[in-house]
């Protein structure tokens, strides 16, 4: 094992706290981000599975902030020598009900560092535990994992893409197009550059604006609510980017027995972009 690696893992166990009220105002602007066409949240009113991530945002002052427009490294996480971070995907857990007013507290703690080599080059995988408390109840279990990357090189291929099925039970098209992403980017105060600035991403070999790993992961948890499916669980998983100039498709084919749900995205192509699998209660 490296002596970075080991230097990495001093990171596992850290712990930090976080407490947030959840109020009215972002529920209300992702459902139009989302374009649902919803009464004005209310007190009391429930907040759809995954929402959780419109609060405890992380607020960096500007000068704290690295090139790639995130926090320069250290601190909560670990320093990764890499350059690239990208949201690789996770599970989640929902045990109760969020809602509008609720004082929440959200504890987190790194629980795995992992050092990798793929055909890209050197990986590492870095797996944070979120737990969300409502008055000391479990409210939100959820496991993300983060991947950091070596720089893009001249010439490196893309990823490669895998085709998604071509029809599914549950499927809704849309452009998540550079409004969309300015919009979430906003809501979430995710200031990476990759999802607004064209000039950056193509500086990392991409033709287009990435859709946010998260936004995808709510649009699959968003077309379960249009199928009146009540999602306990969802592991899921980036696959492939989307772009913003892209037609996307939202896909899920539910078992027979209504115990679970297959979710994927598909880019324009037609490939897989994200894939999921959401258990039901």
């Amino acid at each position: 094992m490296s002596s970075v690696s080991v230097r990495l893992e001093d990171w596992i166990g850290r712990k930090e706290s976080a407490a947030d009220v959840a109020t009215a105002w972002p529920v209300a602007a992702l459902n139009a981000t989302l374009d649902r066409h919803e009464p004005p949240p209310a007190e009391g009113d429930a907040i759809p599975p995954g929402w959780h991530w419109l609060y405890f945002l992380e607020t960096h002052p500007a000068s704290e902030l690295g090139h790639d427009g995130h926090a320069k490294r250290g601190g909560f996480l670990p320093p990764v020598p890499l350059p690239r971070r990208m949201w690789a995907g996770g599970r989640i857990e929902f045990r109760r009900a969020l809602r509008v007013g609720d004082r929440m507290r959200r504890e987190s703690e790194i629980v795995s560092v992992e050092p990798k080599t793929g055909k890209s080059g050197s990986l590492v995988f870095v797996t944070v535990r979120h737990t969300v408390l409502v008055a000391d109840e479990v409210a939100v279990v959820e496991d993300h994992d983060i991947v950091y990357r070596e720089a893009a090189k001249p010439g490196e291929p893309p990823p490669q893409a895998r085709p998604a099925p071509v029809t599914a039970p549950w499927r809704r098209e849309l452009t998540a197009d550079i409004v969309m992403l300015f919009r979430f980017s906003a809501l979430i105060f995710n200031a990476h550059r990759i999802h607004y600035d064209l000039d950056y991403v193509k500086e990392e070999g991409y033709p287009a604006l990435i859709v946010h790993g998260p936004l995808q992961t709510l649009l699959m948890l968003d077309l379960c609510r249009r199928n009146n499916a009540d999602v306990a669980k969802l592991d899921y998983r980036a696959v492939h980017p989307v772009f913003d100039t892209e037609l996307l498709s939202v896909n899920g084919n539910p078992a027979a027995d209504g115990s679970k749900v297959d979710l994927w995205i598909a880019n324009g192509a037609g490939n897989y972009a994200m894939t999921g699998t959401a258990t039901l209660r």
